[in-house]
């Protein structure tokens, strides 16, 4: 989930508008590469990571860079497009209680580097495979890290991972760390449970970190098991169009924490050890035994891991066009089980389906953030001019939409 503070939200605002500051503004340390890492999209699969579930996300056209300078010392410092000031942590200090702000994203990720190999153990790390017993950082060098981002903020579309990730993919080759992706998703997702405070899935970092073109990562997430699946959208000829709402939403604290405690709560009600051990058979037991809210929480996560199944057979055998109910089915649950929509999101979700969408939905924590639309792009234009104009009918704040495409995950650029 997007989880990124909004004082990071100057990120992709500076990269619009052209701000001038780089590395050579801010460090006078040689640069020794550039790393990037995109966003993501969730196509389906909304809160069902943290229930040991099923997702579906994909890597999006909108990148976070980190361009990185190595130091002589032991001094990580970090700057960025988005904010002034220059943070900086010894790795010999590393600890969460002395990270805040947006800077503890990527502090964290060297603090939880630092401690895999007595995390070895867990099951996001034991899942992700490799020998991260071998990570050692009492020898290696300090970095300069500089950092932009043209992934909306607070949309929705994972600005939180595609900062993590960069920084990720950047330290463990300077370092000379042998890491494997799904051990760096796990490491990812303790730095923002730990360090950030946001007690997220593995989602967003496993699709910033595995994405491909035309594809989408559906991803075990008790197995860690990963698949890059073809979309197909390129040869039918869809696009993803995201209505970025600009309801803003944290979920450090608030309506999140609280859909995974009940979440927990009704698991533990049902006799299991998380809710990915029930299916849609059990729904009648679980509405005799849990409250309605429970209930309903409950059921959104377990129907949803069906969609995201059906999904990736749909398209297996049917085709891209073929998911569109399933998508429209996601938003419904979401709405009305989950209740994390906003009228915003409701709004952009029936609008585009009445002007012609395949299929639409929210796509990340909700609360806020964006919708998504699987539209035919000659249909593109129409859908967009309608919920532009939905908006402004309601009173809303005008939207921002976009298309993104499913692109490559995390990557050394230079």
């Amino acid at each position: 989930m997007d989880t990124t503070p909004d004082t990071a939200g100057g990120a992709a605002r500076a990269a619009e508008t052209g701000h001038a500051r780089d590395f050579a503004s801010v460090f006078d340390t040689p640069v020794t590469g550039r790393w990037s890492a995109p966003g993501r999209a969730n196509l389906i699969g909304e809160h069902t990571d943290y229930n040991d579930g099923f997702v579906f996300p994909f890597a999006i056209d909108r990148r976070t860079v980190v361009t990185v300078g190595v130091r002589d010392d032991r001094l990580l410092r970090v700057a960025s497009t988005f904010d002034e000031s220059v943070h900086e942590i010894s790795l010999d200090e590393l600890d969460p209680a002395r990270m805040d702000g947006w800077s503890a994203y990527v502090f964290g990720i060297a603090w939880a580097l630092s401690i895999a190999p007595t995390h070895a153990a867990s099951p996001s790390f034991a899942a992700a495979g490799g020998d991260l017993s071998t990570i050692d950082l009492s020898s290696v060098p300090g970095l300069d890290l500089f950092v932009t981002s043209d992934v909306p903020i607070g949309a929705g579309l994972s600005s939180s991972a595609a900062l993590e990730c960069s920084v990720a993919v950047a330290m463990t080759e300077l370092w000379g760390l042998d890491v494997n992706r799904a051990a760096l998703a796990a490491v990812g997702q303790l730095s923002e449970n730990e360090a950030v405070g946001a007690p997220t899935g593995i989602m967003d970092q496993s699709a910033s970190l595995l994405g491909q073109a035309d594809s989408a990562v559906f991803l075990d997430c008790r197995s860690l098991d990963a698949d890059v699946v073809d979309l197909g959208f390129d040869a039918a000829g869809l696009e993803i169009l995201v209505v970025d709402t600009h309801v803003e939403h944290a979920h450090a604290t608030g309506g999140y924490v609280e859909r995974r405690t009940s979440c927990e709560r009704g698991a533990e009600a049902l006799g299991v050890s998380s809710l990915r051990d029930l299916d849609v058979d059990d729904l009648a037991r679980a509405a005799e035994v849990l409250d309605d809210e429970t209930f309903r929480r409950v059921r959104h996560v377990v129907t949803e891991n069906q969609r995201v199944l059906d999904t990736v057979r749909t398209l297996r055998t049917e085709g891209a066009v073929a998911i569109g109910a399933l998508l429209d089915a996601s938003h419904v649950s979401m709405r009305d089980d989950f209740e994390i929509s906003v009228p915003e999101l409701d709004l952009a979700v029936s609008t585009a389906q009445a002007a012609g969408a395949v299929g639409a939905r929210m796509t990340g924590g909700g609360f806020g953030g964006s919708a998504i639309a699987l539209v035919r792009s000659a249909d593109r234009d129409a859908v967009a001019s309608a919920v532009t104009a939905a908006f402004a009918e309601a009173g809303f704040t005008a939207p921002t939409v976009f298309t993104v495409h499913p692109a490559e995950g995390a990557r050394r650029d230079a």
